[in-house]
């Protein structure tokens, strides 16, 4: 394993880094727009904002790099994104804060390229399936972490924006002094949306509904976690309980999709999710009784993406599966830049309860949609020639770490 990180240490730390600064800003402009009174539907549409800079940097990312270089690249965007965490501090308004959000999803994703695009030039064959897992865990890891530094400071005060911003800044030092070679970047193809609906309904349906409900639990869980009473250092605690249980959950889920219809194992999750999403609502009345209940929704609502793309995977031939998997990523993101917007609004209409609805509707959707894709057709094979592999949001270019075949996918474990 040590040979594994050194070569790629200087990356993770940067990740590392700016995941815990990004991380950390999300969470905390969640609980300062509700101290500044900020409505629910407001709240939607800025945390709307983040996930449609995020979705539009994903085509400026590629070709910036191409043009100046991954160092260059990632010292501009670090910089734009440092500013505009501080910026969130001296112009509170939900017009500005909107503004800033949009700016900070586009900027971010163009670091993650520049990382991943990196990564993965520094990845042989033999060793990628461990790398992305490795990738994988740094991520989730990091965002659970940086919701706990929320006890550092008041969301009221400059300082948790001060430690955001400097978290980011810092994230430059390992990439701009690593000795690696700059890689060479290419663009990632995707395919007709209309030609892999064809090939796999429930996959496409999939990866845009899971769209729909993440993007609604990162842009507005604190908010509800907020609104149910808890302190902000039970908003941390909520934020880490369902990444924690969304890292925890995703192995053993997807290992058992590999023995049988990735189907009937989304249609058994996404069900599970919506029972579970009902529990948050129950429990939000019963004290700690919400954080397991939040596990158990991150365990369940964070597998369905990933089982989605191994779904597709299985379908495509090998030299489609890459630009197949950007194509569910474009539904995804395009999703979660929908899902606060949307939720927010059902928030502002009826109560912070209405994100439990939310989640509840969304996920049942799936369920019906791959149970009555399940009846009209013949059942799938049980056995897979490509493994599961966990994932989290991610760009189309560390997709190009994806094992290609079982005996990579299973050098992860």
């Amino acid at each position: 394993m040590l040979t594994l990180v050194v070569p790629i240490a200087a990356l993770l730390t940067g990740i590392s880094l700016l995941l815990l600064g990004s991380g950390l800003l999300n969470t905390l402009l969640a609980i300062r727009g509700g101290l500044e009174g900020y409505t629910d539907s407001a709240m939607g549409m800025i945390m709307s904002g983040y996930f449609l800079g995020f979705f539009v940097g994903t085509f400026l990312a590629l070709p910036l790099i191409q043009r100046v270089g991954h160092i260059r690249t990632f010292a501009c965007c670090a910089a734009l994104a440092s500013s505009s965490v501080l910026l969130h501090a001296l112009f509170v308004s939900p017009l500005s804060w909107l503004l800033l959000r949009v700016m900070t999803g586009t900027v971010l994703v163009i670091l993650y390229t520049v990382t991943e695009s990196w990564l993965n030039a520094q990845t042989s064959g033999p060793q990628r399936g461990r790398v992305f897992a490795l990738y994988m865990a740094v991520n989730l890891g990091a965002l659970a972490i940086a919701q706990q530094l929320l006890r550092l400071g008041s969301a009221e005060g400059f300082l948790l924006f001060a430690l955001a911003a400097i978290l980011i800044s810092v994230s430059l030092v390992p990439i701009t002094l690593t000795r690696m070679q700059q890689p060479h970047v290419s663009i990632v193809p995707r395919l007709k949306v209309t030609a892999i609906f064809r090939i796999s309904p429930v996959a496409v349906a999939g990866a845009l509904l899971s769209g729909l409900a993440m993007g609604g639990f990162w842009g507005l869980g604190a908010i509800y976690a907020s609104r149910i009473g808890l302190d902000s250092h039970g908003v941390a605690t909520f934020m880490s309980c369902a990444i924690l249980g969304g890292a925890l959950f995703q192995f053993p889920l997807g290992r058992y999709s590999d023995t049988h219809d990735r189907r009937k194992v989304l249609a058994v999750v996404t069900g599970l999710a919506a029972l579970v999403a009902c529990g948050l609502w129950a429990t939000s009345y019963v004290g700690d009784w919400v954080l397991m209940a939040a596990a158990l929704y991150g365990g369940f609502a964070f597998a369905v993406y990933p089982v989605s793309v191994a779904m597709l995977m299985d379908d495509l031939e090998p030299d489609n599966i890459l630009s197949g998997a950007s194509c569910l990523l474009f539904l995804h993101g395009l999703g979660a830049a929908i899902g606060p917007a949307v939720a927010g609004q059902f928030m502002s209409w009826s109560s912070h309860q209405a994100l439990t609805a939310y989640f509840v509707v969304v996920q049942l959707a799936l369920c019906l949609f791959a149970v009555q894709n399940l009846q009209r057709s013949k059942a799938a094979p049980s056995e897979h020639p490509i493994q599961f592999v966990p994932m989290v949001r991610t760009t189309p270019t560390v997709l190009e770490m994806l094992p290609e075949d079982e005996e990579d996918a299973a050098a992860q474990v």
